[in-house]
């Protein structure tokens, strides 16, 4: 069946000549409206065919790629996982009890994240899937920020992560040298406390153990 127009008919009648300026808008922008295809949502294929020098995510069906950390970045996130490693995953030095990765592959129905690193308890993820990516939501994720990914990071990224019920998030900011805790109440994120510079801190869910922030910013 042909499209009908819901402008009036007066605009598509034999005076076409005497139509308004603004009427004659209206049907411009109306045709070019109905020209337009909606845009496809992004799919796992459109990861895939990413190149190898970026990472990957698709949040709310639109595909982000970022380039691969700066070496700030690389050195507070390797950092962080060093000093968490021994106590929490090894249980030296710590309580133990934690399954902690790098950069996981996250997918929550169409939406598939990587956060910098990722770190589930033990008696919710006894051992490692057999997948190259994972299902169940991580107890706990940190991003560390750049100014390519932070926008991202802040909003529609921890919206997912409230969704799928993470308890804590952490935001790391190498350049401002900043540590952010974030725990979830009550479908919530609140701020717990923002660390700076070299401060040693107890930090939860890893409060059992100190850390100091300017190992973080060591190069």
């Amino acid at each position: 069946m042909p499209h009908k127009s819901v402008l009036p008919s007066r605009t598509f009648g034999k005076n076409r000549e005497n139509v308004s300026r603004s009427d004659r808008g209206a049907r411009v922008r109306y045709a070019s409206f109905v020209a337009q295809p909606a845009k496809r949502p992004a799919t796992y294929a459109d990861l895939e065919a990413l190149p190898g020098n970026v990472v990957g995510e698709i949040l709310f069906g639109v595909l982000h790629a970022h380039p691969r950390p700066a070496a700030p970045h690389a050195q507070a996130s390797s950092t962080l996982g060093e000093l968490l490693g021994d106590p929490f995953k090894r249980g030296r030095g710590g309580p133990g009890g934690w399954i902690i990765l790098d950069e996981p592959e996250l997918h929550f129905g169409a939406d598939v994240v990587v956060p910098d690193l990722a770190g589930w308890r033990r008696e919710r993820m006894p051992t490692l899937p057999e997948t190259a990516f994972f299902t169940l939501a991580p107890d706990w994720v940190c991003e560390v920020v750049s100014a390519s990914t932070e926008a991202l990071d802040r909003s529609d990224k921890m919206d997912v992560y409230l969704r799928v019920r993470v308890q804590h998030v952490w935001f790391v900011d190498p350049v401002a040298k900043t540590l952010e805790v974030f725990r979830r109440e009550n479908d919530r994120f609140y701020v717990v406390k923002t660390w700076r510079d070299a401060a040693v801190v107890r930090a939860e869910p890893f409060d059992a153990i100190e850390i100091a922030l300017a190992d973080l910013w060591q190069r």
